[in-house]
């Protein structure tokens, strides 16, 4: 027997050559990144986008990264979505594509006009949950595919924040995706030392939109078990009613709060806090899910979505527990 070991016959030019490039392939031309495509594992199916708005982006493989082309190589290297983490690379933020103008539409409320269901997602401050240290709110606003709609700040200063607490004037600003400030929404002062049912310790919300420009009020009203509000027009005059569940605080279950007409007949929408677990009892990361008709006139939209940022400092603005010094 011989000591040579057997070689594999040698490929012809021309067929090594016909491997690689595609018979269709434009010389010097890049190569399609779907031809180079390999399937990651099965993960859950995207809703098929033909019925979705211009403008709309769903990516197809949320994490995949992008590929690599050696300088000495032929063959592009392919990482597999899923199997490496991203290099400090923070995840792009999707935003709701721009709509067309709406007449008598304050500016900037043109997405809600053709929104029903909105979410309000709060940020987790971990300077106030590790030191008690009070922080001003962050709400990220988006619609039912994920999209970035607005962005909800709040603007009171360190000593307001921590001396109060929940019970703190603030002022919040609605920016979008242009960072442009399209509303408005604070509450004064109220003082809580007084009899419960004097109308100078209800609460009270004024939205603005554009700021400057009063659009309507949430006023709070005394009720004997439940949560409930009234929602006015720049004139005060009362549109809409907003009543609580018996338990504001749910433990175990979503909090819904309906939002009716003033005889009580009509039910128009709804403002829910999801129960999230551990992190609604242990920090300040409440998600709201508002509903409401797509026909419904967007001032009164936009006053429903300023309800529920009254309704969370009022019930779910949980201060931080002061560490006890000994």
């Amino acid at each position: 027997m011989s000591g040579v070991a057997p070689t594999a016959p040698e490929q012809p030019t021309e067929e090594m050559e016909n491997q690689i490039k595609s018979p269709t392939a434009v010389p010097d031309a890049p190569p399609d990144y779907n031809s180079h495509f390999v399937p990651g594992p099965a993960g859950p199916a995207a809703s098929p986008s033909a019925g979705l708005p211009m403008g709309y982006y769903i990516p197809q493989q949320p994490g995949a990264i992008p590929m690599y082309h050696p300088t000495g190589g032929a063959h592009p290297i392919q990482y597999q979505p899923g199997k490496y983490p991203v290099m400090n690379q923070p995840a792009p933020i999707m935003w709701m594509p721009g709509p067309a103008p709406v007449p008598n539409c304050p500016p900037g409320l043109e997405y809600l006009a053709q929104l029903d269901n909105i979410h309000v997602l709060q940020h987790v401050e971990p300077l106030e949950l590790m030191t008690g240290f009070e922080t001003n709110n962050r709400y990220d606003i988006k619609n039912n595919i994920d999209q970035m709609v607005y962005i909800v700040t709040e603007d009171t200063d360190d000593f307001t924040r921590n001396a109060y607490r929940n019970l703190r004037p603030f002022v919040l600003r609605v920016t979008d995706c242009l960072g442009r400030e399209i509303m408005t929404m604070q509450r004064p002062f109220r003082c809580t030392c007084c009899c419960f049912c004097c109308p100078c310790a209800r609460q009270e919300l004024e939205v603005q939109c554009p700021p400057g420009v009063t659009i309507g009020f949430v006023a709070e009203h005394w009720n004997l078990c439940r949560a409930s509000y009234s929602i006015q027009n720049e004139k005060k005059e009362s549109m809409m009613r907003v009543r609580g569940p018996c338990a504001t605080y749910g433990c175990g279950s979503d909090s819904v709060f309906e939002i009716n007409s003033l005889d009580g007949v009509s039910n128009i929408g709804s403002i829910i806090r999801k129960w999230n677990g551990f992190l609604s009892t242990m920090v300040n990361a409440d998600h709201f899910e508002i509903r409401f008709p797509l026909d419904l006139d967007v001032k009164m939209k936009a006053m429903i979505f300023g309800s529920c940022f009254l309704i969370d400092f009022m019930y779910f603005e949980r201060s931080p527990q002061r560490r006890s010094s000994r």
